[in-house]
Parts: C-alpha cells; structure tokens; sequence
C-alpha cells in the first residue's frame, strides 16, 4: 500500500472536532466556525449570511455542516448564496469536515461553515 503525503499549501486543514468545538490547523476553536481562504473565523450559524456571502469569488461550494445530523438550510440563505455564485452543500458536520479536507488537498477553491456536534447523551 501507498501512502501519499497530502499538502495543504497555506490553508489549514479540520483537524477534528467534538461537542461544541473544532480543531483547525491544531488550534481549538469554540462554537460554529467558518473555514475559508481567510482562515477560521466565528460563524453566527444560519442567520449569518453577510459571513458566507462575503465570499463571493473566493470559493465556489460553501460545506455547511448541520451539526450531528443533516438539516435543510434556510431557503432565503440558499437562494442569497446561489445568486452570489457560491454552490450551498448541507450535510452533517462530520461529514463537511471530511468532505472539506478532501477538496481542500484537491486545491479546490471551497469553504465550510461549521455548526458543532452534540453531546453524546
């Protein structure tokens, strides 16, 4: 078996995650988190549209993770996205922060707004 070495150039790659944070590029970050071009920035969830669309240009698909499970975004927040020319993926975190860094070693111009998981009950 092969192993190839992935290079992230400048951008920063999802680490992990877990009840209410993220790692990103090794460091802790509380809360929903935008990853993009720009870096890691707090993300105000769903109602934080001017944060996404000020990507407009910079990416072509924002990951939107839903949390622990898959949620429909807003349509408001879809169609303001889509006018803007930046394709909306919602899936559940997990599966954002994998499909992220896949894309991202890819050299893809894409961005992930992240809600956290839950804790386990």
């Amino acid at each position: 078996m092969r192993l190839n070495e992935i290079d992230y150039t400048d951008a920063k790659p999802i680490d992990g995650y877990g009840p209410g944070f993220f790692r990103v590029g090794g460091d802790v970050h509380e809360g929903a988190v935008l990853v993009s071009p720009e870096g890691v920035a707090p993300w105000g969830g769903m109602e934080d549209s001017a944060s996404l669309l000020s990507l407009a240009g910079k990416v072509d698909v924002v990951f939107i993770g839903t949390g622990s499970t898959i949620t429909h975004i807003p349509a408001p927040l879809r169609e303001a996205l889509e006018q803007a020319g930046i394709g909306a993926e919602p899936m559940a975190s997990p599966s954002a922060c994998r499909t992220y860094n896949i894309l991202l070693s890819e050299g893809r111009r894409i961005a992930a707004a992240l809600i956290p998981v839950a804790a386990s009950s």
